[in-house]
Order: structure tokens, then C-alpha cells, then sequence
């Protein structure tokens, strides 16, 4: 057994033996994973994707995206969050590695997530990665970021709001992308990627939560006012943030993996239902035998299969300036993996019944969680779309 499946392997115990069992109360409170956190630690995934030299694992792009796609299958809001965490630790450690930059850059980067990677490793820093604001259009890659990082003698000032910003209250730090402010005007071009601590002054998380789905992400609202973050905690140099963008799409696909996990965990529900063998809940009487269900079960696997077969496609062609080719299958994937997850949910119900929508089962939640998919930024189901129409025609 190869290294990743290894580490499937314990994903897929974690989710069925603690994840599984404690899901229906995260998403009830609204409350963040906390205990799943703990867990997470202690098995090391806090550093899945950090370079084994810095005292990580050193799983790859694709190798994360099968590892969080076991997790989603387990409970959504683990999967999500972690994505923002391990995410941070992506694009600052291989997805960097891959950028240009000038020599002083690349000893001054190594150096600075050294020290950021050390605290995961050894104290279990966690990372969230605050990406929207008020205004989408940065998010979406349309505009400067409107939360602005003022250059200060040692590092910078940050001012700015963030909202659906999740692990709120429950990161260490917190990667906030922001515009650096000069005598220019404000650029895209000039985005910093900053670790702000959670402990800074002038830094407050506020706003409820109470939503449709994904509950227990926590992503509530954050402040940033005039908050003195040092130099040294810059998780990209200044600018490349925008390069890795343009250079690295596949950055962004790293949310799919999470509904593909959800399109999984539907797809097996509807079988284990209509087969009798849910446990928990209302008991089931087996209805394997209605050719009705039988071809909506049979439609189901096709549409599963369709997504799957275009998730592990793209995540295998995610590197540095993919072709236009790859980039494009990138958004067909991402829109395919988070509509098809709804989909596959919505029938799930249509073909098991009325008594699945009772919450003691799970499929109530992955309805609900699957909905989300095409609401997420940067690379929502329209964006994806608009996105390809235009790609496509403009040759």
C-alpha cells in the first residue's frame, strides 16, 4: 500500500469511528469541529502538504485532493475548513517552490515558512484563509482586494473587513489576502498574503451564523483595523500571490474535493437505505426490487462516475502554466463535482423516500451542504461557466 492510500486509509477511520458520530451536533449548534481538529493534529495532518524538510508530510497537490475528498465523504465542515488550513500550507510550500522569484526572494521565503511551518509541526498552529469580503469582486479575481496592508517600519498595517470567513474564532492565524497600499493606485498585481495571529490588536471576529448549510465552518465576520503584522509573516513575498493566480490555476479546485466526498457519501446512503442497511434512525424495510428505483440508482452511479472520472482527470493535470486544455477541464471539473454533488443528494431523496429526510440520518445534511458548492469563491458554479464560454469562443 502506497503512502496515499495509507493515509485514506486513516482519514477513513478518523471519519467513520469520530468524524461520522459527532457531525449531527456540529451542524445542529453551529458549533466548529473542535474535537476533529484534535484528532486531525494528532495524526499529523496538520502538515499533509508541508515539505518533508520542514517536518511535514510532503503529500502532493493530487495526493491532498483524494486524502480531502475521504474526509468530505465523513463530514462536510471538517473537510471544508481543513482545506482553508492546508491550503495555506500549499500555496506557500510546493505551489511557491514552482513561481518565479528573485534569489534574495526564495532565501527569504524559505526562511519565513520555516518559522510559520515550525509552528504547526511542533505547537499545532491551525490556518484559516479569509478569502471574501463585502464586495465579491476581488474574491473573484476582478478587482483589488479592498482590505489593504499599509507599509510600517518591520511589517505592515491592516486595515480591512472580511466575511464568510471560515474556522472564525477558532484559527491560530489567519491568511488574509490584501492589497498593498502606496502612492499607486490600488492592483490586483500588488495582493499580499499575510499569516495575521489571532491574538493581534485591532483584530475582532463578529456576526452569527446560522445558515442553510456547512454549518459548523463558523465562518462569521473579521475586522482588521490598523493591525501591525511583521514582515516576517508574509506566507507569499509581495506580488506572487498574483502570479501563482494566473500560473497555478489549480489552486482554487482545492474546495471540489470536499463535495465529491458529499456526492460519495449520498450515492452510498441511497443504497444502503433502499438495501435496509442504515444504521440509525427509522428502520427501513429493504426495496431493492423496483425497477423504478432500480434505474434511479442506476442513474445516480452514472452521474457519480461522470464527476469522479473529471475530478481525478484534473487533479492529475494540476501543475505550473497547465495548458489552456487543462485550465479549462479545471472548471469543467469544478462545476461538475459541486452541481453533481446536489444533484446526486436531491435524488438520493426522491429515491429513498420520505422517512430520509429524518435528521437522525445524515442525507437531511448532505443536501443541505451540497447546495453550498456553487456559492464558493473564487471559482463559483457562474464564474466557472462564464469562464469557459469566454475561453472557449474568444479562439
Amino acid at each position: 500500500m502506497d503512502k496515499i492510500e495509507t493515509l485514506i486509509g486513516t482519514a477513513r477511520e478518523l471519519g467513520r469511528d469520530r468524524f461520522l458520530p459527532r457531525a449531527a451536533t456540529y451542524d445542529n449548534d453551529a458549533r466548529f469541529p473542535t474535537e476533529n481538529y484534535e484528532d486531525l493534529r494528532d495524526a499529523g495532518f496538520l502538515g499533509l502538504v508541508i515539505p518533508e524538510q520542514y517536518g511535514g508530510m510532503g503529500v502532493g497537490y493530487a495526493g491532498y485532493a483524494r486524502i480531502s475528498a475521504e474526509l468530505g465523504y465523513w463530514c462536510g465542515s471538517t473537510a471544508l475548513t481543513f482545506n482553508m488550513h492546508t491550503s495555506s500550507m500549499l500555496w506557500s510550500g510546493p505551489l511557491a517552490d514552482d513561481l518565479r522569484m528573485t534569489g534574495e526572494q526564495r532565501a527569504q521565503h524559505d526562511a519565513r515558512r520555516a518559522a510559520i511551518y515550525a509552528g504547526v509541526i511542533e505547537e499545532g498552529h491551525v490556518f484559516a484563509q479569509p478569502f471574501s469580503e463585502p464586495d465579491s469582486a476581488a474574491a473573484a479575481g476582478k478587482a483589488p482586494f479592498g482590505t489593504e496592508a499599509h507599509p510600517v517600519e518591520g511589517g505592515y498595517l491592516v486595515t480591512g473587513r472580511k466575511h464568510f470567513a471560515s474556522l472564525s474564532g477558532h484559527a491560530d492565524y489567519y491568511g488574509v489576502l490584501c492589497t498593498l497600499a502606496g502612492e499607486a493606485a490600488p492592483s490586483a498585481t500588488n495582493t499580499m498574503y499575510l499569516a495575521v495571529p489571532a491574538t493581534a490588536d485591532g483584530f475582532s471576529v463578529s456576526g452569527d451564523w446560522d445558515v442553510l448549510g456547512m454549518r459548523g465552518t463558523v465562518s462569521k465576520n473579521l475586522t482588521f483595523e490598523d493591525v501591525f503584522v511583521p514582515a516576517t509573516a508574509e506566507l507569499l513575498p509581495a506580488g506572487m500571490y498574483y502570479h501563482a493566480a494566473r500560473e497555478w490555476p489549480h489552486m482554487f479546485m482545492t474546495l471540489c474535493p470536499t463535495y465529491l466526498g458529499i456526492a460519495r457519501a449520498a450515492f452510498d446512503f441511497t443504497c444502503q437505505y433502499l438495501k435496509g442497511e442504515l444504521e440509525g434512525g427509522p428502520p427501513v424495510s429493504p426495496n431493492v426490487d423496483s425497477p423504478v428505483k432500480q434505474l434511479a440508482v442506476a442513474n445516480m452511479r452514472i452521474k457519480l462516475e461522470q464527476a469522479e472520472a473529471l475530478f481525478l482527470r484534473a487533479i492529475s493535470e494540476a501543475q505550473y502554466q497547465p495548458g489552456d486544455a487543462a485550465r479549462l477541464r479545471a472548471y469543467a471539473a469544478q462545476f461538475t463535482v459541486m452541481e453533481f454533488a446536489n444533484d446526486l443528494c436531491r435524488e438520493a431523496i426522491r429515491v429513498c423516500g420520505g422517512r430520509s429526510i429524518f435528521r437522525a440520518l445524515r442525507l437531511e445534511r448532505l443536501y443541505r451542504d451540497s447546495r453550498c458548492g456553487s456559492l464558493m469563491l473564487p471559482w463559483t458554479a457562474d464564474i466557472c461557466q462564464e469562464r469557459l464560454a469566454f475561453e472557449s469562443l474568444k479562439r
